[in-house]
């Protein structure tokens, strides 16, 4: 697993760091109807006009989208545009495009290589890193899934500018967390910066991604199949992805997760793991950047149960003991 390349304009350099690579001898462009619209047909262009043989496919915008079907569409279009084993995939878009493509890269023709061009700041800092890849069922979110490292991430800060301010906050949450569970330096970098980083100042975000990108990269370095360490990245997650789905997926993800740690912080004390002064101090921070603490619908233990990361009678929910360190908790369900 190789550490995202994090640079201003890298984006253009794609088809020259792809002819080195050699990662294959075609290029399926995978992205969603909106950036498609905003980044798609440049990036295609760039490939052809450096002679590399290139074609791009869209679905519509949106979790909804994230179904098996959307990847049945995707790889009969590929094959009909004649893309074999020797293919590649470019994921160009969010955290649900990186997740789909991801998962036809790893199914088509029984596994291809594909490069991450992540485009908000949930993709730069948490979705593009790790190799999850999947798709939901009616039951809950990712419940399909594979194991597929990406061969390269090009993170190019200069997609946030076309990121609407609540996109922007839906990735905050994340960052938020990458602090919470790793490093009370970020957390506080966040509380201190946060209106430089929702103005985009350009040195403040991009060491906002460089730090929280490099706390994914490196438990994910240690823990690539989630057997132990890397279960505490789904902080805010088994709430989250709960709430999430009671919202038919309208809700953003990041959002979701915001929720979702507020309720890991109540029942961590609850148990007395966390101080009530780091709880507030977790909310204040999540409100500040924006985000939602409230939900009137608590998931219950049965919504629990359908989580992907349970395991026999119990799910392991990851609760912070302050701000910089997390535990592993086995809840039964």
């Amino acid at each position: 697993m190789k550490n995202p390349t994090i640079k201003k304009g890298i984006s253009l350099e794609i088809p020259k760091k792809l002819k080195s690579l050699k990662l294959g001898e075609s290029y399926a462009i995978i992205t969603d109807s909106k950036v498609k619209k905003l980044y798609g047909g440049k990036l295609l262009w760039n490939l052809k006009k450096a002679g590399l043989n290139a074609e791009i496919f869209s679905f519509p915008y949106g979790e909804k989208s994230k179904n098996l079907q959307t990847v049945e569409n995707l790889e009969n279009q590929m094959i009909e545009k004649g893309f074999d084993r020797s293919s590649c995939i470019i994921a160009l878009g969010g955290g649900v495009v990186g997740d789909i493509a991801g998962f036809v890269a790893s199914t088509f023709m029984r596994g291809i290589p594909y490069v991450q061009v992540p485009t908000t700041l949930l993709a730069m800092v948490d979705s593009s890193i790790g190799g999850k890849t999947g798709v939901n069922l009616k039951h809950g979110k990712n419940l399909i899934g594979t194991f597929h490292q990406p061969s390269h991430i090009f993170t190019d800060p200069i997609f946030l500018k076309t990121l609407s301010t609540k996109h922007l906050r839906n990735g905050l949450a994340e960052c938020i967390k990458h602090g919470i569970i790793q490093s009370k330096p970020l957390f506080n970098f966040i509380d201190k910066n946060i209106e430089k980083i929702l103005k985009l100042d350009p040195q403040t975000i991009v060491k906002l991604i460089k730090d929280a990108s490099k706390i994914k990269t490196i438990i994910v370095k240690k823990d690539k199949k989630e057997k132990g360490l890397r279960q505490i990245l789904n902080y805010g997650h088994t709430f989250g992805h709960a709430v999430e789905k009671q919202s038919n997926y309208t809700l953003l993800h990041g959002f979701a997760i915001s929720i979702g740690m507020i309720l890991a912080n109540q029942e961590s004390v609850r148990q007395g793991l966390l101080s009530q002064e780091d709880a507030s101090c977790i909310k204040k921070l999540l409100k500040k950047a924006g985000l939602p603490v409230y939900t009137m619908h608590k998931p219950t233990l049965k919504d629990l149960s359908k989580d992907k990361k349970k395991h026999s009678n119990h799910v392991n929910l990851i609760l912070p003991t302050k701000i910089g360190e997390v535990k592993i908790c086995p809840q039964k369900v």
